[in-house]
């Protein structure tokens, strides 16, 4: 009975994957269902495994034997093509889905001719005319570079690890080999299903991480959507529009110059919806200087002054904008000679950004409220410390002004 010990192992993997698997949040209802049926084929291999191996050493059944063999034969390419299906979900997987069904014609033969193989009436294993049909069959190997190709082809621009798919790949070519070798040893279960159940959840590991990545890419997509929309305030857009107007009376010259500016405005909020690496500091700042252009247009006694000492390194889309914004909506609007300095400067070992304002300042002690406005420091300042290690600091009072400080290691580069 020893020679089941290796069923407990087996066992463990297959039962934990199935609770893992439901609880996995990063599954859609179809994955979870392909999973779902990728577990239980994989627990029916197991099973068909030590049945055949029962029929071989213990029972003498040469007909119930062939079905059995068949029904494994049968079942270890859909594993396969279900893994492609994972991975491409509306990926062209219908010549796949042929292959298998033609291996299972191939090998539903043995029930009437030795074309596939035959067990002989002393309960003797032969192969037939389709010489792979002792275990990883030319079927499954095609199956298998087909996932394989069809892992490499999806991820190898994702900054994926595809070596783990091609690892397993390897390894269940190498328990091929061992099954087909002369050394090999009869067991309840053979290297070819040890390695599919081992390989399976190495695969399933690989993927969630996957999904997981994919995940975190489509909220920083919709993290972006909701920056840009947050920075194109509504009454920004009407006021323009109607200083625009006004000036096409009084100044067309200056009309045109205002809407190029708003134009350039817009378009940059746009393009950040796409950008998911940092930009110059010099492309951040001529977009918040745009802003800044039109805002002391329409407010004479506004000032936005810059102080640039150094633009040789990068940051997040928006990043200043938001903040000069936010300066001049909340900060110096309500005084009569309101002035905003933008300022970079490097050191030994960091770049530091100061965006500070003369304006009624706030009580840092107080926690920001969640309008627009504060929920945009609140992602600039997420952004800056995910995409760069960076820091920002806020430094408030109450009559006197506010000043944004963000700070960005050099080993971020």
């Amino acid at each position: 009975m020893t020679e089941y010990i290796i069923l407990i192992p087996l066992a463990i993997l297959i039962l934990g994957l199935a609770p893992i698997v439901a609880r996995d949040n990063f599954l859609n209802k179809n994955q979870k269902n392909i999973m779902f049926t990728i577990v239980g084929l994989i627990g029916v291999l197991v099973l068909q495994n030590v049945v055949d191996y029962i029929l071989q050493t213990v029972v003498s059944a040469p007909y119930i034997r062939t079905l059995v063999s068949i029904f494994g034969y049968c079942i270890r390419p859909v594993i396969i093509v279900l893994f492609c299906e994972l991975v491409k979900p509306n990926g062209k997987n219908n010549i796949a889905w042929i292959l298998v069904a033609v291996n299972a014609a191939v090998y539903l033969t043995a029930t009437f001719s030795h074309f596939a193989f035959y067990i002989d009436e002393e309960n003797h294993f032969h192969g037939g005319v389709f010489y792979f049909s002792k275990t990883a069959f030319v079927v499954s190997f095609a199956l298998l570079f087909h996932l394989l190709y069809s892992t490499v082809k999806e991820y190898s621009n994702k900054k994926a690890w595809i070596w783990i798919p091609i690892v397993n790949a390897i390894l269940i070519v190498l328990a091929t080999l061992l099954d087909t070798s002369p050394a090999y040893v009869d067991y309840p279960v053979s290297y070819v299903t040890i390695f599919v159940v081992c390989c399976s959840l190495f695969y399933y590991i690989w993927l969630h991480l996957e999904f997981v990545k994919e995940h975190e890419r489509e909220l920083m997509a919709e993290q972006r959507i909701k920056i840009m929309m947050s920075q194109i305030q509504p009454h920004f857009l009407y006021n323009t529009l109607t200083t625009v107007q006004s000036l096409c009376l009084i100044d067309p010259q200056k009309a045109a110059e205002v809407t190029g500016k708003f134009g350039s405005y817009l378009r940059n909020n746009l393009d950040s919806l796409e950008q998911e690496s940092l930009i110059p500091i010099s492309k951040e700042l001529e977009h918040t200087k745009l802003y800044a252009d039109i805002e002391m247009l329409r407010f004479p006694e506004i000032s936005v002054k810059y102080d640039i000492d150094g633009e040789d390194f990068l940051v997040p889309a928006l990043t200043i904008q938001p903040l000069v914004e936010n300066a001049i909506r909340h900060g110096v609007r309500e005084i009569e000679q309101g002035l905003v300095e933008v300022s970079t400067k490097s050191t030994a070992d960091s770049y530091i950004i100061t965006i500070s304002d003369n304006g009624v300042g706030f009580d840092t002690n107080e926690p920001l409220s969640t309008d627009k406005d504060h929920i945009g420091i609140k992602n600039v300042s997420k952004r800056i410390e995910s995409m760069c290690s960076g820091t920002l600091t806020i430094d408030s009072h109450i009559g006197e002004g506010t000043t944004i400080t963000i700070t960005i290691p050099r080993s971020s580069e």
